[in-house]
Parts: C-alpha cells; sequence; structure tokens
C-alpha cells in the first residue's frame, strides 16, 4: 500500500525544522531514520501531512562522553555508529549489549537511537536500556530546550511527551558514580524480530557494594516497564545468589505480560527471571575476576 499524500520538506537547520512542526501542528512528523515511520505511513496506521527531515540538520549524528561522564547521544545517530563504536563498548556496558540486537542491519544502517525512544513501542528495545540507565530525552522548541526522563518521555504505547513543534535532539545517560556493569538479553523467534521479552540491567558499584541499579523489562506489558523494586533490592548489598534470586523474582513480579502467539504469560515471566538472573551472575562474576 502506498502513503497518503504529504509534504516533504529538508531544513537545513534546527531553527528552520522547529518553525515548519510550528506551523505543521499536529500533522506533522520529524524524519531521522525513517525505520518506523515510513512502515506505518506505507500501511496508512500513520498519515502525517508534512514530513520535516532532520537528516540536513547538521551537528546531530554524534555519541560521546562529557567530561564529568554524561553520556550523549545525538538526535542522528545510527544504531550501526553505536553497535561499532569502540567507545560505547568501553563505557556503556548494557547499551553495548543491545547495540547489535537492535532489529537487522538494514534497519540499523539508517534507524537512530533517538527516534526508535520517540516511537514508543512497547516492543523497542532501546528504551528500556535507557530506562535502566535513568536516561533521558532532550527536547527542543521555540521555548527552548528542555530534559525529559525517560520514565516520563514515552507516555503509552506510540506515544510521547514532546510538544507539537519539538525535535528530540539528543538523549542522555547520567555519569555512573563507581564502576558501571550490566547488560540486555532478548528473546526473539528469529534475527530481527520484536523482543518476546527483553531486559535491560544496570550496576554501578563501589567495591563490591552495590550502589544504584536500574531494571526495566521490554515486551511484557503495554509499555515499557521499569522493574524498580528488583532494582531497590540490589542497593547497598553486594551480588550474591540470594540478592541476584531476590531481584529476579521481583522482576517477573513486575512483569505483566499476555498469553499469545509468541509463548504463554507464565513462560515470559520466567524468561524475565532467568534473563535478569543470567545478566546479575555475569556481572558478579565479572566482579570476582577483576577481585
Amino acid at each position: 500500500m502506498y502513503p497518503s499524500r504529504f509534504r516533504y520538506e529538508a531544513p537545513a537547520s534546527l531553527a528552520e525544522a522547529i518553525a515548519l512542526l510550528r506551523d505543521g501542528g499536529d500533522y506533522a512528523k520529524v524524519l531521522a531514520g525513517g525505520q518506523s515511520l515510513i512502515p506505518l505511513m506505507k500501511l496508512r496506521f500513520a498519515a502525517p501531512e508534512l514530513i520535516v527531515d532532520i537528516n540536513n540538520v547538521p551537528g546531530l549524528d554524534y555519541h560521546r562522553t562529557d567530561p564529568d561522564g554524561t553520556f550523549r547521544i545525538g538526535a542522528l545517530c545510527r544504531h550501526a555508529d553505536l553497535e561499532h563504536s569502540p567507545h560505547l563498548a568501553a563505557t556503556q556496558p548494557t547499551m553495548a549489549a543491545a547495540a547489535p540486537l537492535i532489529a537487522d542491519p538494514i534497519v540499523r544502517n539508517r534507524g537512530t537511537l533517538v527516534g526508535s525512544l520517540c516511537h514508543g513501542d512497547p516492543q523497542g528495545d532501546w528504551a528500556s536500556v535507557v530506562l535502566s540507565l535513568d536516561g533521558s530525552v532532550i527536547a527542543e522548541g521555540r521555548a527552548g530546550r528542555r530534559a525529559i526522563r525517560i520514565a516520563d518521555f514515552v507516555t503509552g504505547p506510540f506515544e510521547n511527551a514532546l510538544l507539537p513543534d519539538e525535535v528530540a535532539v539528543e538523549a542522555v545517560i547520567p555519569p555512573a558514580v563507581g564502576r558501571r556493569a550490566g547488560g540486555y538479553l532478548k528473546l526473539e523467534r528469529r534475527v530481527g524480530d520484536f523482543a518476546t521479552v527483553g531486559v535491560a540491567v544496570s550496576v554501578e558499584t563501589a567495591g563490591e557494594v552495590v550502589t544504584k541499579a536500574g531494571i526495566a523489562l521490554t515486551g511484557v506489558g503495554g509499555s515499557t516497564i521499569a522493574a524498580t523494586e528488583a532494582a531497590a533490592s540490589l542497593a547497598g548489598r553486594p551480588l550474591s545468589d540470594e540478592s541476584i534470586a531476590q531481584a529476579a523474582s521481583l522482576a517477573g513480579a513486575a512483569a505483566r505480560p499476555r498469553t499469545d502467539h509468541r509463548g504463554s504469560a507464565e513462560y515470559k515471566r520466567h524468561m524475565v527471571e532467568t534473563f535478569v538472573r543470567r545478566i546479575l551472575s555475569r556481572v558478579d562474576g565479572a566482579a570476582e575476576r577483576a577481585a
């Protein structure tokens, strides 16, 4: 099926993009990688009257760490840029684990992390990863810039907190206090499929004690789920078989899966617990080897 008719604009600056969005109102959409938007348009699940293509806007295709340890991902940073980044592998273990699991190579070459967050798909991988890291999205519009925590940014399935004239210009991961470890595991029927179950875990440690943790779940509810009780159970304690088992159980309890053609609710909950246990056991084993 072909998309419905739309007007196409390719602004050369962020200010021009914001002005176009202001004029387009609720009937305008931003295009970065287009790997989510274009399929929706072809199926006519989305029918914007105006497409604002930001690929000609300079200065948005970066990922970097600031001197204070804040990690920033620009709106035009592709999945593949992150997948093949030595810097990401060395500094952001949870994100580095997720990057090769995003969709397939074709999508990773064009799609963007920030675009994925804006899309708000409950089965999208990056939202749970960024949520586990307590990240934010930076939006810029007529009123200037504002930071929106990812917990508040995704407001529902395929919905976000952007105003009609705002562009999401970057995602931000706060600096770690201590050593950061973690991972992302995803159950999929075939390579490139949506997650049947996905689990993102981030842990910060000082010595052997966990100072901060984040656990978020993909594909087991109507939106990305923050397993806050599971994460809180890890803080202030060394990782151990007991603490790992407790966190896994609490994460499973936080899941809200439904039985469907991908598996039963019981099976999906079991996989959440298994993935949490597996990621934390790897973190614990790495800490023991380092000691």
